[in-house]
């Protein structure tokens, strides 16, 4: 029995001392996984700290023959709470991140995890009844017969191995690191390798290759994505179309209350959102319990953060599991597949800022888009009433809009931010200067920054259109967009992009040199 005391012993010991250190390098994940499993945010800290300190008092204590029994006692307190955690999130149809042994190994919990630590309670049991009485062989017992230069040499090997371990441990994490890098930097080299010899001026494609390298699912790139309405954190509601007023692509990331890699993932999400603000729209989709939601949001700083009652959003879109990204186009098209996992929305993110995803749309001599067939126009705002809206200038003067509009006037839905509306900038200057003989006015309505509308020179009208309150009344979804305003109603269906604004410019143009005394509403 003395040999298998000793043997459970130092079993207990090395997995205890390897989970301990493992946490305590990685004190952030340990936190986050102890969040994951449903402990206040106020203690997910201290237990973070605490947890990996305990864990390696009992493997240093399950040495000694005097202290294993007692150390056996608080591995099994420490099994007891492990297991019973795990059961509750498994009972609440949960699988957080274990992170068990931090950086080193973790994976969602399941029935693998009860049964590793069931059978480490067993032995942790073993060593706490057996060695009461007689503790077994002792661990350290040979090192008193050892003379001093031995003991030296055997400090000096242990040493070494741990440096030795350190070595190989700190490569490990650097080559996975550097394979990282080289994954994305890959995936951003297929991304643009189409773009590669394009002739200056030519057609953009209408979705860029998104998702480039990476392993996905999800809708076909270039669908229509599906529309929804969802509450955000702070009461307000949110649709596919709200969210891409602003004229930005869409990155979704659905993520889960009680997801371990979820919680890891937000400090890097509330960055890419600081960062990537004025190039991309990223909205987070949650499910799971609301109040832990809206802990984390706040803890980080994130918004809009929507609430998904069940998967009913993520299901649409077919991303399963979390967390999982997608990017709709400025247009209301998918423009990347599914992905998962924190690495792929990462290189997600990466190229979805780089890759301006175009308005407007590429026309061929057959009239399709890229191959694909023509979107049907939506005729359903044309001869509605402007809507009684007051808009600010850029002199934070409060103007009426339907004053503004007047009789004709061909409104244009703008954003200093917007890669297309910068692209059409000189040539829009140009019409400014000389529009063709019967040209309605310009009026342009911008969701940016006012001050950037300033800087950009338009001689034109300008004027702020606050949370993009008149493009969802005239039924703009994305910038550039533009329609004709005749008499104070809407004239013409929605143009979407540079090129379609300015057909409808000179078709303008020319119908009031056709038939001056003729709206289109009265033919």
């Amino acid at each position: 029995m003395g040999a298998g005391l000793l043997a459970s012993r130092l079993v207990l010991a090395l997995v205890f001392l390897v989970a301990g250190a493992a946490k305590a390098f990685d004190f952030s994940g340990a936190r986050q996984a102890v969040a994951s499993f449903a402990v206040p945010p106020r203690l997910s800290g201290p237990v973070a700290r605490a947890m990996p300190l305990a864990e390696v008092a009992v493997a240093v204590a399950l040495v000694p023959v005097a202290s294993a029994p007692y150390a056996a006692i608080g591995a099994c307190l420490l099994l007891l709470g492990f297991i019973a955690a795990i059961g509750n999130a498994m009972a609440h149809g949960r699988a957080p991140e274990c992170h068990c042994f931090g950086q080193v190994h973790s994976a969602p919990v399941g029935w693998n995890t009860l049964a590793r630590n069931s059978v480490l309670l067993a032995l942790a049991g073993f060593v706490a009844i057996a060695g009461r009485g007689d503790g077994g062989t002792s661990a350290t017992h040979w090192l008193t017969k050892l003379s001093a230069p031995w003991l030296v040499a055997v400090a000096a090997g242990a040493l070494v191995l741990g440096l030795v371990s350190f070595q190989v441990w700190f490569s490990l994490q650097l080559l996975a690191q550097n394979g990282r890098t080289l994954g994305r930097l890959e995936a951003l080299e297929a991304a643009f390798a189409d773009l590669a010899g394009r002739p200056l001026g030519a057609s953009m494609p209408v979705t860029a290759p998104l998702g480039a390298g990476l392993a996905a699912g999800g809708l076909r790139v270039g669908s229509a994505a599906p529309g929804f309405s969802l509450t955000a954190l702070d009461g307000e509601e949110h649709s596919l179309s709200s969210l891409l007023a602003a004229g930005r692509p869409l990155l979704l990331i659905f993520t889960d209350s009680g997801c371990g890699p979820c919680e890891a993932l937000l400090p890097e999400v509330a960055r890419w959102q600081r960062r990537y603000s004025r190039r991309l729209t990223i909205a987070l989709v949650a499910g799971g319990d609301g109040q832990r939601s809206r802990d984390k949001a706040e803890r980080h700083h994130l918004e809009p953060v929507l609430l998904q009652p069940g998967r009913e959003v993520a299901d649409a879109y077919r991303a399963r599991g979390t967390p999982t990204a997608v990017v709709v186009g400025v247009d209301g098209l998918i423009a990347s597949p599914v992905v998962g996992g924190a690495e792929a929305i990462a290189t997600l993110v990466d190229q979805a800022a780089r890759v301006v995803l175009p308005v407007e749309v590429a026309r061929s001599e057959n009239g399709h888009r890229n191959g694909h067939a023509t979107p049907s126009v939506d005729d359903s705002g044309v001869g509605q009433r402007v809507p009684a809206l007051s808009l600010t200038d850029l002199d934070g003067s409060d103007v009426a809009l339907v004053e503004v509009v007047g009789e004709r006037a061909v409104v244009l839905f703008w954003n200093p931010g917007c890669g297309f509306c910068q692209r059409m900038l000189p040539e829009l200057k140009a019409l400014e200067l000389a529009p063709p003989p019967g040209a309605p006015k310009v009026l342009v309505l911008s969701a940016g920054d006012p001050e950037e509308a300033r800087q950009q020179g338009l001689r034109s009208t300008v004027l702020v259109d606050t949370g993009s309150a008149a493009a969802h009344a005239l039924g703009a979804g994305g910038t550039p967009m533009a329609v004709l305003v005749e008499g104070g109603r809407v004239a013409s269906t929605v143009a979407a992009g540079a090129q379609a604004v300015f057909e409808l410019v000179h078709a303008a143009a020319q119908q009031t040199q056709r038939a001056p005394e003729e709206s289109p509403l009265e033919r």
